[in-house]
């Protein structure tokens, strides 16, 4: 007879998960076995592939979606393509779309996902509601930002499962309509692209606003807004790659879900690069299949082989300071640019750090493809002057931090308090272990 497959309900692939945490006997190191590939820079050497391995690939389906009170609930392992397109049909979409689709929700939540409504509404772990959280000893906890596992819940975002599984996640939804419209507002010096950034950030006019600095002469400023209608439509997902649109064209139409993934061939690094290569395989190479091949292949592929790819947030009071340093030390554009606004006094973020950073508004420099040179360690330089200005950079790639100065921006009282009561034992290793040693291979 032919076999019969039965979707387990969400309690029931939380049973399987918990029971397997509460029955482990082993104190290694744990790491989780997702459906989608991963999206931090690729890393040869880090520790995790060693590790022993829970599966949470069953955690990929959208629960429920609320129309009227505009409320998703859904697993971690929802790709935003397949939520954008679920969503859509009920005129709504998430808040906050990561630029390419298969990041998932509880990735974007775990490694600080933005994008270009960030201006007005921080992240997406701004736009969440609750979160559903298994501890290593297989506790369930509900999180919100009132109940008693408050801190937990504020504290998750950013820490790359060093805290915990989000198993379950409630955010909120936003009305959409078919088509969005870019215009490219050009600017020649980094004052007057401060300055229109600085002007849509206090007026709020547009829905969506992010930029790409071709060079330091040279920076468009793309703002968008959702439309009804559209003349044409292009789409950046074969020949036409986007970020070199906005320095020819004057303004641009697209369908809702291709304004969403315009770079998902890549941002500033697309793959491949030739025309002839795009012709070929143009179609079917994005970026989660270029991150797949380097995850079958990275046993060969050496660690200096791979472009230096950060995101640094610069408090934009301290840009023009910034981006003087910047063209002296590293001078590699392009650059992708997306405003960011700080929506609180994050409680992941040091009181150190907020002593010197006053800001509410961040630029997102995105650095994508820069190549290595053997007698520079690009990563360390920026860290450095981060540190020095009060700005800090994702951790999704390489890190240099000693411990000391990792803790000056990353609050180290809040995440203790949470690591004792989620995962004691250290399973899921510390963040400054995670992602500054054991990502490079080495011990704690």
């Amino acid at each position: 007879m032919p076999k019969i497959l039965t979707m387990l309900t969400h309690e029931q692939k939380i049973s399987k998960i918990t029971h397997q945490l509460k029955n482990r006997t082993s104190t290694k190191p744990l790491s989780l076995k997702k459906k989608s590939v991963s999206h931090e820079v690729p890393k040869p050497d880090d520790k995790k592939h060693l590790d022993e391995k829970l599966d949470v690939s069953a955690l990929n389906e959208i629960l429920h979606i609320d129309p009227k009170k505009r409320i998703c609930i859904a697993e971690p392992g929802v790709t935003f393509v397949d939520l954008v397109a679920a969503t859509l049909k009920h005129n709504l979409v998430p808040i906050v779309v990561p630029e390419l689709k298969t990041i998932t929700i509880g990735g974007a939540v775990a490694g600080c996902s933005i994008e270009s409504m960030s201006y007005k509404f921080g992240g997406f772990h701004d736009t969440c509601l609750e979160y559903e959280v298994i501890t290593a000893k297989g506790d369930v906890l509900i999180c919100t930002p009132e109940n008693n596992n408050k801190l937990i819940f504020q504290m998750v975002h950013g820490t790359f499962g060093t805290l915990g599984i989000i198993s379950k996640l409630k955010f909120k939804l936003i009305s959409a309509k078919p088509f969005v419209k870019v215009e490219y507002e050009k600017y020649k010096n980094l004052e007057d692209y401060k300055a229109a950034i600085w002007g849509h950030f206090k007026s709020k006019d547009v829905d969506f606003m992010d930029g790409i600095i071709h060079s330091d002469t040279e920076y468009v400023l793309s703002v968008a807004n959702f439309v009804d209608k559209a003349p044409y439509t292009h789409s950046y997902d074969w020949m036409r790659i986007y970020y070199k649109s906005t320095k020819e064209r004057k303004e641009d139409y697209l369908k809702t879900p291709d304004y969403f993934f315009r770079y998902d061939k890549g941002v500033t690094n697309v793959n491949p690069k030739s025309f002839l290569g795009r012709l070929l395989f143009g179609k079917f190479m994005s970026s989660s299949q270029v991150l797949r091949m380097v995850e079958i292949f990275r046993r060969w592929i050496p660690s200096s082989q791979i472009p230096v790819t950060l995101d640094v947030f610069v408090p934009f009071s301290k840009a023009t300071n910034f981006m003087n340093w910047y063209k002296k030390e590293v001078n590699f554009f392009p650059l992708w640019c997306v405003p960011y606004k700080a929506a609180r006094k994050y409680e992941w973020i040091s009181s150190e750090f907020f002593k010197k950073t006053k800001d509410d508004l961040f630029l997102d420099l995105a650095i994508y493809g820069l190549k290595k040179k053997t007698d520079k360690n690009y990563y360390k330089i920026i860290e450095d002057e981060l540190t020095d200005i009060g700005g800090l950079k994702t951790l999704i790639s390489g890190n240099y931090y000693t411990e000391k100065d990792f803790w000056k921006t990353w609050n180290k009282e809040n995440y203790e308090a949470v690591k004792v009561k989620t995962d004691p034992g250290n399973i899921f290793r510390d963040l400054y272990t995670k992602t500054c040693r054991s990502s490079r291979g080495l011990d704690k």
